[in-house]
C-alpha cells in the first residue's frame, strides 16, 4: 500500500527534524577558517559542510592578459568521505574530474563573477575553492553562499593594503534549492527532500532579488509555470535571509560590507 500524502508530508518533515516546509536550514559560519587563504570560512548548512577558501593571484589567463581586467573562478571538490560510505576515487587526482563537479565549478564560477565588476578588479584573480566535507544535499548551493563570504574577506584584505583602491562588489550573492515535495512547496531541500521532490530548483540571486541563474528539472510529469514562479518566489526569500547571514558574518568579522559595495548609479 503506498504511503498517504499525510503519512508522506510527516515523514519528510521528520527529515527536517521539525523545520517548516518554508525555512531554511539552520546554518553556522566560521569565517577565517583556513589561516593561509586571503578569505575562507567553514560553512554548515544543516547536513552540508563547505570549507571554502578565495586565494588572490596577481595575473590572469591568457585570454585576459594586457586587458586590465580582473577573473574570478571555481572549483568544487568532495571530500572522500563526504557520504555514508568512502568514495573509492578523488575527483581531479586519481581520475579525471566528474562531469557533475565539473558543472557545479561552473556554476560556483558564473554566480560569483555576477558579484564583482571585475573592471574594477583590474588584473588580478581570485580563485575559489570549495572543498565539501559532509554533503546531505544543497552542495551547490552552499558552495556559492560561503564561496561570496570567502570572496569578500579576500575583497577586504586586497582594500585594507592599498591593492584595490575601490569597491568592486556589486551586490550579495547567494543560493538556495527549493522544491515541489509531497504537494507542497519546500525551501532548501537536504538529500532525502531532494531525491523524493516532483521538482527541484536552484536559484542563485542576489539581496536586491536579482536573478543569476535558475537550474531546475521536473521529475516525471510537467509541472505549471505557476508552481515554478511560486517556488522562485520562495527561494528569493530564502536568498534573502542567507544574504542577511552573509552580512552578519562579516561585521562579525570586522569587514565594513557597505565598504566593500558599488554605489548604485543614480
Amino acid at each position: 500500500m503506498s504511503p498517504t500524502p499525510a503519512a508522506t508530508r510527516n515523514s519528510l518533515l521528520a527529515a527536517r527534524a521539525g523545520r517548516d516546509l518554508r525555512t531554511i536550514r539552520p546554518v553556522e559560519v566560521t569565517p577565517g577558517f583556513h589561516r593561509l587563504a586571503e578569505g575562507s570560512v567553514l560553512y554548515r548548512a544543516g547536513g552540508t559542510v563547505v570549507l571554502a577558501t578565495a586565494s588572490i593571484e596577481e595575473s590572469v589567463p591568457d585570454f585576459l592578459a594586457g586587458k586590465g581586467k580582473g577573473w574570478i573562478t571555481a572549483d568544487y571538490q568532495m571530500h572522500p568521505r563526504a557520504n555514508p560510505k568512502r568514495r573509492e576515487n578523488r575527483d581531479g587526482r586519481e581520475r579525471p574530474l566528474g562531469g557533475r563537479a565539473r558543472e557545479i565549478q561552473r556554476l560556483i564560477g558564473r554566480s560569483l563573477r555576477a558579484a564583482v565588476d571585475l573592471d574594477r578588479l583590474g588584473e588580478k584573480s581570485i580563485h575559489i575553492d570549495c572543498d565539501i566535507l559532509e554533503a546531505d544535499g544543497g552542495t551547490r548551493t552552499a558552495s556559492v553562499t560561503s564561496g561570496f563570504i570567502a570572496l569578500a574577506l579576500a575583497c577586504d584584505k586586497l582594500t585594507l593594503n592599498g591593492r584595490l583602491n575601490k569597491p568592486v562588489l556589486r551586490d550579495q550573492v547567494a543560493a538556495v534549492s527549493a522544491g515541489h515535495v509531497a504537494g507542497e512547496y519546500a525551501l532548501d531541500l537536504c538529500y532525502v527532500e531532494d531525491s523524493a521532490a516532483r521538482v527541484d530548483l536552484n536559484v542563485v540571486a542576489t539581496a536586491n532579488g536579482a536573478i543569476v541563474e535558475v537550474q531546475g528539472t521536473a521529475e516525471g510529469e510537467a509541472v505549471p509555470r505557476s508552481d515554478i514562479d511560486a517556488m522562485i518566489d520562495l527561494a528569493l526569500e530564502g536568498v534573502r535571509e542567507l544574504c542577511a547571514i552573509q552580512r552578519k558574518t562579516l561585521e562579525g568579522s570586522g569587514v565594513n560590507l557597505d565598504r566593500l559595495l558599488m554605489k548604485p548609479a543614480l
